[in-house]
């Protein structure tokens, strides 16, 4: 499993022939779009037009295949939802006996039942940017104290080349607060099952 990082809360994730993207709205914030022919696109809140070279399109909780990867969406309210809403998708995709969990901009604290669809998870990938929009360092804490992932990946702060509805705090920033040395910083995280700690670590990508 190969993932990438292409600025905001835009994550690839490769297994074979399974190129998955979530959350390319990056045209949207005055980027580029990054998404190619035959890719499964996901969504993990409200967004623009899907990208029209897409195989398959997913905002919707549910559960989905691609080639040879599981990908279950599990419904959860978004950092900016009242208490009983629920707008916001997380993803967990399982394939090649690893499990990576997408939070997408979630409230913190989460339900018991959330947490048990959730169960294990290996990854989690997640946004820092805080500011009221998305997660802080504060709730990033908070989560990896509920899921208890073995990596954790930071997404969705400050990049001057995008332009974000609500300023996002840097990235030196979050960490400094979160209180977590990366263990490294990579383009490309190549992820195998056997690289993983029984102690949470983070990993840096470095934007694509």
């Amino acid at each position: 499993m190969d993932i990438q990082f292409f600025g905001a809360n835009c994550i690839v994730v490769t297994v074979g022939s399974a190129r998955i993207v979530i959350d390319d709205n990056l045209a949207d914030l005055g980027g580029k779009s990054m998404s190619k022919p035959g890719d499964a696109a996901l969504f993990t809140s409200a967004h623009g037009n899907a990208p029209k070279s897409a195989k398959i399109s997913i905002g919707m909780p549910g559960e989905y295949e691609v080639s040879e990867v599981s990908i279950y969406g599990i419904p959860a309210r978004s950092h900016i939802d009242e208490e009983k809403q629920h707008s916001a998708v997380m993803y967990k995709l399982i394939a090649k006996d690893l499990r990576v969990l997408i939070t997408g901009h979630v409230f913190p604290k989460l339900k018991e039942s959330d947490i048990e669809q959730i169960g294990v998870v290996d990854v989690m990938i997640v946004p820092v940017g805080g500011n009221g929009f998305t997660l802080d360092p504060v709730g990033v804490l908070e989560l990896i104290k509920e899921i208890e992932p073995k990596l954790v990946i930071p997404t969705y702060y400050d990049d001057p080349k995008l332009k974000f509805p609500v300023p996002a705090q840097t990235l030196e920033q979050a960490l400094q607060a979160l209180g977590m040395e990366p263990k490294d910083r990579v383009a490309k995280l190549k992820l195998k099952p056997a690289d993983l700690s029984d102690d949470t670590q983070l990993i840096v990508l470095e934007k694509q």
